[in-house]
């Protein structure tokens, strides 16, 4: 009975969850590989790791900022053995992202533990040197399948942490990654070679099957990512092949294969897969499947709720996806995106959302599930920060939209900013 309850628990956790993007070789996506064991249930999806953000004023708190304080709290085990460590030098170095939902962007900041610090202790701020060494704004610009960052490491000796932030820009959410990685050690520089004779089959109208043959690498390959041009379209853990979903019908796609070491190091692509999805014969009349897994994406607001939801598939293609408040039409989206943020809400209000797809034909889907949201209530505003002002613990203020308190004495430092931890935010 146990064993069948846990299996069912399992499985409902894997369908239901509302994945988005991780580093490559952090310390969740070790635990996927298996190169890091004991992990919980973050193997299905280390690119889960979201939390609310303003690292370091906000964000996870103490002693949970590797599992972003989410359910997969194994990953905030600390001890200078639990973890399998990255070989890495001071100097540049890449940093590769796999992104599983594109969410529209704020920034993407890297922080590193202090020489000095205690690697058999909670990670927490003071672990970290709270000014990012590498820092990239991306003004809400969407990655695409990956992303990477070309930083210079500081100088740093033995075991270290480095916490990666993708800051979203539409919502007060940020995901947390945290890399565990060794410096002193044999620095892998050296990438895979490119994946050989690719191929395709089982082309269907929205479906096909890619495979090729094995890269071979110094340390090892830790997996395989499929691109349709410079977008990637798939990955592997190490398979050899997968199989693609939600193509379009009578379409050419061009694919390429590149594999990666648990370094970031990156192959040269393989040869050029080309095939031509099939085309739909006589008339669409098949609607689209419905979004599945409709949730809210970040933070409700006393008027506002963020929603995503996982795309649908349809036999010739998805051309958009439509809102619904009950039963009220809100708003069209392309099928490029799968959220939405509501607004002009009410306070402290109970609302219902739905999502249909919509072929090109015309075609609409079911109704995705129904969420049911209630709104914050409205927030409390406090006199506007002042740089002239003096405060002490206990005053709150409002500055950029944001609630804060003081904890101690304090004159023109700025809230918000990463020198100012006088401040604290609030709801």
């Amino acid at each position: 009975m146990f064993a069948l309850l846990f299996a069912l628990t399992n499985t409902l956790f894997v369908q239901n969850a509302t994945a988005h993007g991780n580093v490559t070789n952090s310390r969740a996506a070790l635990c996927a590989s298996g190169q890091n064991q004991n992990c919980g249930h973050i193997i299905y999806e280390p690119y889960s790791l979201e939390g609310p953000k303003g690292f370091p004023q906000g964000g996870p708190q103490d002693g949970k900022i590797a599992s972003a304080n989410t359910w997969f709290t194994q990953l905030d085990q600390q001890s200078s053995t639990r973890w399998s460590k990255v070989n890495i030098s001071p100097g540049s170095h890449t940093f590769n992202w796999y992104i599983k939902v594109s969410h529209a962007t704020a920034s993407w900041k890297y922080y590193i533990t202090k020489q000095n610090w205690d690697p058999n202790a909670p990670l927490t701020r003071d672990s970290f040197d709270l000014t990012p060494f590498c820092s990239a704004s991306s003004g809400g610009s969407h990655p695409g399948g990956s992303y990477s960052d070309t930083c210079n490491i500081p100088n740093r000796t033995g075991y270290q942490v480095i916490l990666a932030v993708w800051e979203i820009y539409d919502t007060n959410n940020a995901f947390y990654n945290v890399i565990d990685v060794n410096f002193g050690g044999d620095t892998d520089e050296i990438p895979p070679t490119a994946p050989s004779t690719a191929t395709s089959s089982n082309v269907g109208t929205t479906t096909a099957t890619v495979s090729w043959g094995a890269s071979t690498d110094n340390v090892g390959v830790f997996g395989y990512r499929v691109f349709n041009g410079s977008n990637q379209i798939g990955t592997t853990n190490g398979a050899l092949s997968t199989n693609l979903t939600g193509l379009t019908a009578n379409t050419t796609y061009n694919l390429t294969v590149k594999a990666f070491d648990a370094a970031g190091n990156v192959s040269n692509a393989s040869n050029t897969i080309t095939f031509t999805t099939l085309p739909v014969i006589g008339p669409d009349i098949v609607p689209p499947t419905a979004p599945s897994s409709l949730h809210v994406m970040g933070t409700t607001t006393s008027t506002s709720v963020p929603l995503m939801w996982n795309a649908s598939t349809d036999n010739v293609g998805v051309k958009e996806y439509q809102i619904f408040r009950g039963g009220t039409y809100v708003a069209t989206v392309p099928s490029t995106s799968v959220q939405y943020t509501v607004t002009n809400l009410t306070a402290n209000t109970a609302y219902s959302f739905t999502v249909k797809a919509v072929d090109p034909a015309g075609n609409i889907s079911a109704a995705s599930n129904v969420l049911n949201v209630t709104t914050s209530a409205a927030p409390a505003i406090y006199p506007a920060w002042s740089p002239t002002t003096v405060y002490v613990a206990g005053n709150k203020v409002t500055h950029n939209n944001i609630n804060y308190e003081a904890k101690w004495w304090t004159r023109n430092e700025t809230p918000g900013t990463s020198s100012a931890t006088v401040w604290k935010v609030i709801p």
